[in-house]
């Protein structure tokens, strides 16, 4: 039997060592821009900076995080972006699955709709804010004259009534946010083996039980992803509901990241706005828990 010599540990050294310069550029700009300002971020949430004091900084320990467990404005500002993240995450999905089950047949000019499917995700937030501001416009909007049109009631202040305004803004979000959900569940579905609908077809299961058999199992680590990213993204939302609504009105769209952006900005409270910060990093951070104990649990890789 030949026997061959084991490999120096040095050369494993080497080939460590080659390894981390070969990974340190791009992981100076995500400690740089990424970690430096989260803990820096951290560290202001202990201290009572605030804008154009002249005084020095100090440290005030827990101080802004007491303060935050008896601020109502701000778990309101929670409520309603659970309520946001939940409402646009949901619906979004379900459409986003039943467009992407459509855009995987074989359709003429199927080409052409997935290129129209995209179009929201090539369009920046503020973009897209500024165009629905123009469709739910309460005098000249599109949404009030098809209304008119069909003699229904089209003078309709969509964005500036209490009762209306944090649906409209969710309509909105769920619009912007179905391309990338579409493009990853396609994706899942282009790569579903097509055998399997045959042989589940010939052994009589109708299009439901096709769906739940195959085509389900085969996306669901796709779908629990996307899922998963959307709702942090959707919690997370600042730009599309800064140009609908400003928070407005009556703070009735005020979600988390606008309240924290108010506090510190508008009214200079970087220290307590940070407090905020950390509070919503530790709600993302049980939420990306849970959702990999679950991945774990269901033996997803």
């Amino acid at each position: 039997m030949k026997v061959t010599a084991a490999a120096p540990a040095h050369t494993g050294r080497r080939a460590g060592h080659g390894a981390w310069f070969l990974v340190l550029p791009a992981l100076i700009p995500i400690l740089l821009l990424s970690l430096g300002p989260l803990l820096y971020g951290v560290s202001l949430a202990f201290t009572d900076a605030q804008s154009g004091r002249t005084s020095p900084t100090q440290w005030v320990g827990m101080l802004n995080f007491q303060d935050l467990l008896h601020d109502r404005l701000f778990w309101e500002s929670f409520r309603i972006g659970l309520l946001w993240a939940v409402g646009v995450t949901v619906p979004q999905f379900l459409l986003a699955l039943g467009l992407a089950l459509l855009l995987n047949q074989n359709l003429r000019f199927r080409w052409l709709a997935r290129s129209l499917a995209i179009i929201p995700w090539a369009m920046p937030e503020v973009v897209v804010g500024i165009l629905w501001r123009l469709v739910y416009h309460p005098d000249a909007g599109v949404l009030n004259e098809t209304l008119s049109g069909l003699g229904l009631a089209g003078d309709t202040d969509w964005l500036s009534g209490l009762a209306t305004a944090l649906p409209a803004v969710v309509v909105v979000g769920i619009w912007a946010g179905m391309p990338q959900t579409t493009v990853a569940l396609l994706a899942g579905l282009q790569n579903t083996p097509h055998e399997l609908h045959e042989a589940a077809a010939l052994d009589g299961a109708g299009a439901w039980r096709r769906f739940r058999a195959v085509t389900w199992p085969a996306i669901r680590p796709v779908a629990l992803s996307i899922s998963a990213l959307n709702l942090i993204w959707n919690f997370n939302s600042f730009a599309l509901v800064y140009v609908l609504t400003n928070g407005g009105p009556g703070g009735r769209t005020r979600l988390p990241m606008l309240f924290a952006y108010e506090e510190a900005f508008r009214y200079g409270q970087f220290g307590y706005a940070a407090a905020m910060g950390c509070v919503m990093v530790a709600v993302i951070s049980v939420l990306l828990a849970v959702y990999l104990a679950g991945r774990l649990r269901g033996g997803d890789t």
